[in-house]
């Protein structure tokens, strides 16, 4: 490891220990000179001058050349219009909040860019807004027109290892008699989104083995931030959560009645993050937690974030946690109704049935066969994108966007509300600077450096992108040049009605449950922060159920920083060249490392066989 790695060590432990460590190796590569524009308007101006010369020369030329010439010149010239039309729309992402969600047709050059500027309000003295990595932009979008027709890379859709395909799923295997729940009854309120609250409950689940203690079925915490009500039962299906596990640990739906009027915080049952260390080892809810159950005989845990150890874990009890993430937690019908309507409308209505449709909208999966598919008809595919860009994320990274001095005293605020803890460390401790800190890679991915990521992979410009989340920071005009770039790109909002979407509204844990499945379902899933528990939970479900034919690109952003950080002179072909070996080397198949989560690295004897 590197000194400079080093500095940052104690920093990335405290306040960012969601982020996942990435490899610190960058890759070398020879730097070409960048492509000289001068040179290249010159040779356009030079092929205009040659196609309509004099008119002695033409005369000289036969009917059939001079016709090839002129349509060559007709070709550049629609050619360079298309590339000033996806600038254009780029340059003025100020204004492209007015850009809708929603498929455009393939041959999308051959709209007037006129009627488009129009259409967008782009009207006479808009000076364009400075776009971040303008350069590099510029030449993914030359790139994109340019390869409309080019095939694309041969592994882009498929992962590149046959091993992956040797690890099956084996979770549910027990060699256990089930566990009476005779020591005392465990309530636990989970705080945090969905993916929080999903962790949180498969621990509370190895929690009650270890201690012999029966589960009533989990509560979520009401969060200022997320501002859902839904409650277990409004996410997940109860019956089959209790029947599921009934072999491994007992659940209940309440508390007996003689415990229900109980002051769980004055006898001393309540137990909150506070009083838990984080990754706490089973030793310790045996040394602290058990004698409260048989003294009081309930124990209720109030947030329970992340309070349980990866390692060391009874081996048992560490494939319960597997089982309960991949087995027993399934979506409540309503949820898995349109979750496969709207992978449906992402594969155009193409019947065919995924590796984890079936695992992820049940009954529903059947939907999707519907109808005969023709002899011809080519398999629509789609790419899930998690653009984890939402303001909480980028006001706790303490990086900066290009926003100045107004976006640091937006963040700020923001920070003061909902991060005190962090401001706090910043008044008393010397932390990186911004540039530091995306240079270690601890910075999330911006749209702009998304979009340079996928048109370097080779993402065709038709490429149909489904996006996961929900109020990126900056909003649509932050997506600009991601909506332009690659226009077939649609949310749950955009696919679905608004009667289809109303039961959802106001419930964003419900809506983050849409869009795991469609990620999870998807034919590659991109994410942009590695640490992101949605990512997380997401890939690990692929891993799982996927049969190593589920492609995801998980980006190293320290390397990335480093070759994003060459803007100005890097020329396209290097930029792809440095991208796709940047993201190929996280491709590589590998059982899962101690202390990291079985619900991200399910490739372990506990949770999976290797055949």
């Amino acid at each position: 490891m590197t000194s400079r790695s080093n500095s940052f060590s104690n920093f990335s432990e405290s306040s960012y220990d969601y982020y996942d460590k990435e490899q610190s190796t960058v890759p070398t590569s020879d730097r070409d000179e960048p492509l000289n524009p001068a040179h290249r308007n010159n040779s356009f101006n030079g092929l205009l001058g040659f196609t309509f010369g004099s008119k002695k020369m033409r005369k000289k030329k036969p009917f059939c050349q001079e016709k090839a010439i002129v349509g060559l010149a007709l070709f550049v010239i629609a050619f360079v219009g298309m590339n000033w039309w996806m600038l254009s729309r780029i340059q003025n992402s100020g204004r492209a909040s007015q850009v809708e969600f929603r498929f455009l047709e393939d041959n999308s050059s051959t709209l007037s860019i006129r009627e488009e500027l129009l259409r967008l309000g782009l009207g006479k003295g808009r000076k364009p807004q400075k776009t971040i990595y303008a350069r590099l932009l510029a030449k993914a979008a030359h790139s994109l027109a340019e390869g409309q027709k080019k095939s694309e890379p041969k592994d882009l859709w498929a992962e590149p290892y046959f091993v992956a395909s040797s690890w099956k799923p084996c979770a549910e295997q027990r060699q256990w008699l089930p566990s009476e729940g005779k020591n005392g009854y465990i309530i636990v309120t989970a705080n945090g989104g969905i993916n929080q609250q999903r962790v949180a409950v498969c621990n509370i689940v190895a929690i009650a083995r270890l201690l012999d203690a029966t589960l009533v079925l989990p509560r979520f915490l009401y969060s200022s931030v997320w501002k859902d009500v839904s409650q277990f039962g409004d996410i997940y299906q109860e019956e089959h959560f209790i029947d599921y596990l009934k072999p491994d640990i007992r659940v209940v739906r309440e508390l007996p009645q003689e415990l229900q009027s109980l002051d769980l915080e004055a006898i001393g049952s309540l137990v909150t993050d506070a009083d838990v260390v984080k990754e706490a080892k089973p030793g310790f809810y045996k040394k602290y937690i058990l004698p409260i159950l048989h003294k009081n005989r309930v124990v209720h845990f109030l947030g329970f974030g992340n309070r349980l150890a990866s390692d060391p874990l009874p081996p048992q009890v560490q494939r319960l946690r597997c089982r309960c993430n991949f087995h027993a937690l399934k979506f409540v019908p309503k949820i898995e109704e349109t979750g496969a309507l709207l992978i449906r409308r992402m594969r155009q209505n193409v019947t065919r049935l995924g590796p984890l449709d079936r695992h992820l909208v049940g009954p529903f999966s059947k939907s999707m066969l519907k109808g005969e598919r023709n002899r011809g008809e080519k398999v629509a595919r789609y790419l899930a994108l998690h653009l984890r860009f939402e303001i909480d994320m980028v006001a706790h990274s303490l990086c900066e966007y290009g926003g100045g001095e107004e976006e640091r005293n937006e963040l700020e605020a923001y920070r003061e509300i909902h991060f005190p803890a962090l401001v706090e460390l910043k008044k008393t401790t010397k932390l990186p600077s911004p540039a530091a800190l995306k240079a270690e890679g601890l910075c999330p991915l911006m749209p702009e450096e998304t979009v340079l990521m996928l048109a370097a992979l080779g993402f065709n410009r038709q490429t149909r992108i489904y996006l996961a989340g929900a109020h990126i920071y900056g909003g649509k005009s932050r997506l600009a040049s991601l909506t332009t770039l690659y226009p077939n790109l649609v949310t749950k909002e955009s696919l679905l009605s608004s009667s289809e979407i109303e039961p959802f509204m106001n419930f964003s844990s419900q809506l983050a449950a849409l869009d795991f499945i469609v990620c999870t379902a998807a034919d590659v899933f991109a994410m942009t922060d590695s640490g992101s528990q949605f990512s997380s939970l997401v890939s690990g479900f692929r891993v799982y159920f996927g049969g190593g034919k589920m492609a995801t690109i998980r980006p190293n952003k320290r390397r990335l920083a480093d070759i994003f950080v060459k803007n100005n002179t890097i020329d396209w072909r290097t930029f792809e060249q440095r991208v796709r070996k940047a993201v190929r080397q996280t491709k590589r198949v590998f059982s899962r490392p101690v202390g990291r989560s079985v619900y991200r690295y399910p490739r372990c004897k506990e949770c999976m066989c290797n055949t």
